[in-house]
């Protein structure tokens, strides 16, 4: 008896048709598309006051210097939101943080456009 062949799924992104085979593949393709809106999000917070939560539960304040595709972080100006928890950390001014040990990112205040959040949503709602 022959193989049936796959019919692949399609998805668009970043103007390139990226085909998959499996809705494993497909799942991991939409999650590369919100890190990539998260991505320009804080390439548009770059000078701004953050404070980043790490799993391991050390709060971090500082001035967020720059972020990568792997949303990675380098924070400048630093100082820990509990010191009498983490006094050895007082020393440290700069940090690099990496992306995969970041539980949240608390945002300025101002820095939340709820207009542009809401157009956001409904593009993605919308597909495209």
């Amino acid at each position: 008896m022959p193989k049936k062949p796959r019919t692949p799924s399609t998805t668009q992104f970043s103007d390139q048709i990226l085909i998959a085979t499996k809705p494993r593949k497909l799942h991991l393709l939409l999650v590369r598309r919100i890190i990539v809106l998260f991505f320009s999000y804080f390439k548009d917070l770059v000078g701004r006051e953050v404070t980043v939560e790490l799993k391991n539960d050390l709060a971090i304040r500082g001035t967020l210097h720059s972020v990568d595709q792997y949303l990675n972080i380098k924070l400048e100006n630093t100082r820990v939101v509990d010191q009498d928890k983490y006094p050895h950390m007082l020393s440290v001014r700069n940090c690099f943080i990496r992306g995969s040990v970041v539980r949240y990112v608390q945002l300025p205040p101002d820095g939340v456009d709820i207009e542009l959040l809401h157009d956001a949503t409904r593009r993605e709602a919308r597909g495209g």
